[in-house]
């Protein structure tokens, strides 16, 4: 048996191959939406994708199930359970509790455990070459390395109201009556790692054990003393803040991801006919740069997604493809850093893309405004906007500040001022530029805290020091 992690670490998220060997058959469990990786895996390994599913209706990235499924021709499944609410709407086999799924010599067995979703579905693993019983258990966001699935995310993303409460109690029944039955041995393959707002505190190790879970989690002495009321105060206490995309994507994961199919390579385009789009406000420019390079001039009303480790991320922060239709325009140094830059857009819904650009010269420019610590003192803003998640505001703040997460901040705007000027900062830099651009985008008047929190800090502590 094959079992081969993909993982993703923009979104930290962990998709899963798991092949025979016997017959040269695979299934893929929870794909994201560029599927090339996949198709590349069962090539090398002379394997043939015979199925796809999920462990449940996702709500950090668009699943990639149908998109991979069509590609190959494989089977879909998908989770039958969690009631009427919380079916999915697209044709797929449907898995309850107990069913399997078989390629050669494997099965792979469905097990209900609710509690971050009422259909979340875990997957028993058995390599029937090796042995008649499980080996593994994939488990998505049910039981993470050091952690679980958070229970409140259907009141954060999808519009619930006091859901997390009755989420948690299935999460301790789920793990009381489903996970710790099993036997130690079995090795945990989580659906994601550290950095994932699906959970508080994930570790970064790729797997785990029933037994060392059992034995180390926050959670295990709850268990031991059946003690559910404490057990769920803890996991529903300090829960990171939900971005507001979440939302899009359960409703999209649950009706069914729009499948691309193959994508044209993206071409380099003409300036002045970018140009002339931009007056014409018919696209949206994407400065793919840091945050630095972004404050030395870049182009009128451009949004700020800096290339790298979270593109995905930072772009739905700021781009709803939902109510904008308007094709993307890329900054990008060359076709393969804009086509890998597509790559992670996708992963979060955002298709179109018009092509790109290796410079803004002859494009409307500007400079976004900073201030530095000592100007902030004085300076004549309506708000001082802190778009960190929440425990990082509560361990330590600019006064008078207000705390809007920024993956919140564009699809919160009646919290805002309708007038005057805004001051953004994060904690050095990158994500304060990625707001700040969303909302001079959007016509707001923004100044970037040059620096951010850990210079407004530096500055403060050069004041005591002089004081003293």
């Amino acid at each position: 048996m094959l079992i081969e992690r993909i993982y993703d670490e923009d979104l930290a998220q962990a998709s899963y191959f798991i092949g025979c060997q016997a017959k040269n058959t695979a299934v893929v469990v929870d794909p994201r939406r560029d599927i090339d990786v996949y198709r590349a895996m069962a090539d090398k390994n002379g394997m043939t994708i015979v199925a796809v599913t999920e462990t449940h209706i996702h709500a950090d990235y668009l699943s990639g199930t149908r998109e991979l499924a069509a590609a190959v021709g494989a089977d879909v499944y998908v989770s039958g359970e969690g009631g009427q609410d919380w079916q999915y709407e697209f044709d797929a086999k449907r898995l309850h509790d107990g069913d399997e799924i078989r390629i050669g010599n494997i099965t792979i067995a469905a097990v209900h455990t609710p509690g971050h979703t009422p259909e979340h579905l875990s997957f028993l693993v058995t390599d029937g070459a090796f042995a008649d019983e499980p080996g593994y258990m994939l488990t998505g966001d049910f039981v993470f390395a050091g952690d679980l699935g958070r229970p409140d995310l259907l009141d954060e993303a999808a519009g619930g109201v006091d859901t997390r409460f009755e989420g948690a109690k299935q999460m301790f029944a789920s793990l009381r009556d489903k996970f710790l039955t099993l036997p130690d041995h079995i090795q945990v393959f989580p659906g994601h790692g550290a950095g994932s707002a699906c959970g508080k505190s994930l570790g970064a190790l790729p797997s785990t054990t029933v037994g060392y879970e059992r034995k180390y989690s926050w959670w295990g002495h709850y268990l031991a003393d059946n003690d559910e009321q404490g057990f769920i105060a803890e996991l529903l206490d300090g829960q990171p803040d939900a971005p507001a995309y979440f939302g899009r994507m359960k409703v999209h994961n649950r009706r069914g991801p729009a499948i691309m199919g193959e994508r044209a390579p993206l071409t380099e385009l003409n300036t002045a006919t970018v140009a002339a789009q931009l007056e014409a406000d018919e696209v949206t420019f994407v400065d793919t740069r840091s945050a630095e390079e972004v404050h030395t001039g870049t182009v009128t009303r451009a949004l700020n997604i800096p290339a790298g480790g979270s593109v995905a991320t930072y772009a739905a922060w700021v781009i709803d493809p939902d109510n904008d239709d308007r094709p993307l325009v890329l900054l990008a140094d060359d076709q393969e850093s804009a086509q890998e830059f597509w790559d992670h857009l996708v992963r979060v819904g955002i298709d179109a893309v018009a092509g790109y650009v290796t410079g803004i010269e002859g494009l409307p420019q500007t400079m976004p405004r900073v201030i530095s610590p000592v100007e902030l003192e004085s300076f004549d803003a309506v708000m001082r906007l802190d778009v960190r998640a929440k425990s990082e505001y509560d361990d330590g703040h600019v006064p008078g500040a207000t705390q809007l997460h920024g993956g919140r901040v564009l699809w919160n705007l009646d919290q805002l001022p309708e007038e005057g000027t805004i001051v953004t900062y994060c904690q050095s830099g990158t994500r304060s530029s990625v707001a700040a651009n969303g909302l001079r985008n959007a016509g707001y008047d923004v100044v970037e805290l040059e620096g951010s929190y850990e210079a407004w800090c530096d500055h403060q502590a050069k004041v005591g020091a002089t004081q003293r």
